[in-house]
């Protein structure tokens, strides 16, 4: 069984386990409902948890496939929710679903390619009953709230390796796999950006719409998950930046030092092509040539290129070519 945990609830105390096939009679009371989390569930649980619960036929669809971007759909008294759960390993961003079902005396989630378990989050509201027996609505608060808080993390190691990164363009040229690797990660935080808006479209809802099951004095509490949602949005955002700007900074330091080492190779091109222009006039070998017999003629070469060379070398070193 995919089951996790299916229990009663009370005035926000467990008050006894449930079989999915169980159709509980809570009280009109909000405190009473059942809250149900089952992972990777196979077909024949969902259409168990259908009948018992009276869940939307197209809402058992869309949880069986696992392939939805964040959405809040209305069936009647009841609302299906979705939401994208996200993880990283190494530099690629692993996206899962989450599916809840919310109606006034019961919660379901379901719960698709996550490795952060649900159960930390049930024994955090177990210990705080005051808030549990708000009802449904705080439970789904909690739900949400805990798949947004997992997307900070993922925007912090990403960005740790960026300020890394940026470290070593500013003291060397950045090789073809760091290249590339910028790239694949402004790729991965541009599905990640598709991912956040809609769920920051979903808490929205959640602040501004009235909808069944969600009571008037949870809505700040939504504003809460809308706060974090767009705080990773502007990270994600401003991490796209940097790395189009630690590229474009590589490419421009690159560009400098490339313009440096041609100067210097063309400052001593200049200074060489002294001595060489000058043994090649008298490396022609022509017969009439006065200072071939002439007694100072090989002092006075040396000291001609000797005092072109360092004229240049001095000018060079005074343009900063050298």
């Amino acid at each position: 069984m995919s089951v996790i945990a299916a229990y009663l609830y009370r005035d926000g105390k467990k008050v006894r386990e449930v079989e999915i096939d169980e159709k509980v009679d809570c009280a009109h009371n909000k405190s009473e409902f059942v809250w149900i989390g089952i992972a990777e569930p196979d077909e024949a649980e969902l259409r168990i948890l259908q009948k018992t619960y009276d869940l939307h036929p197209l809402a058992i669809e869309d949880a069986l496939k696992a392939d939805q971007l964040p959405k809040v759909d209305v069936y009647g008294d009841q609302l299906f929710v979705v939401a994208r759960t996200a993880h990283l390993e190494g530099d690629k961003i692993i996206y899962g679903e989450t599916s809840i079902f919310v109606g006034h005396s019961h919660i379901i989630s379901v719960r698709h390619g996550s490795p952060r378990k649900h159960l930390s989050l049930r024994d955090n509201l177990e210990k705080a009953p005051t808030l549990l027996a708000q009802g449904v609505d705080y439970v789904l608060h909690a739900i949400l709230d805990f798949i947004a808080d997992g997307y900070l993390p993922i925007v912090e190691t990403i960005e740790e390796d960026v300020i890394a990164m940026e470290r070593r363009a500013i003291d060397s040229f950045l090789n073809r796999d760091e290249v590339a690797r910028i790239f694949a990660l402004r790729r991965e935080l541009m599905r990640f950006q598709r991912v956040l808006v809609p769920m920051g479209e979903v808490a929205g809802k959640f602040v501004r719409l009235d909808l069944p099951c969600i009571d008037v004095d949870a809505r700040p509490y939504f504003s809460d998950v809308l706060d974090h949602v767009r705080r990773v949005q502007s990270m994600v955002e401003g991490l796209r930046e940097v790395l189009t700007s630690v590229f474009e900074f590589s490419n421009l330091l690159e560009g400098q030092r490339t313009g440096a080492i041609t100067r210097q190779l063309a400052a001593w091109a200049a200074i060489l092509a002294v001595p060489t222009a000058i043994a090649g006039i008298y490396g022609m070998n022509f017969e009439h040539m006065p200072e071939l017999k002439w007694i100072w003629g090989y002092p006075s070469t040396l000291v001609v290129i000797a005092g072109v060379c360092g004229v240049l070398y001095w000018r060079f070193r005074r343009l900063g070519w050298l």
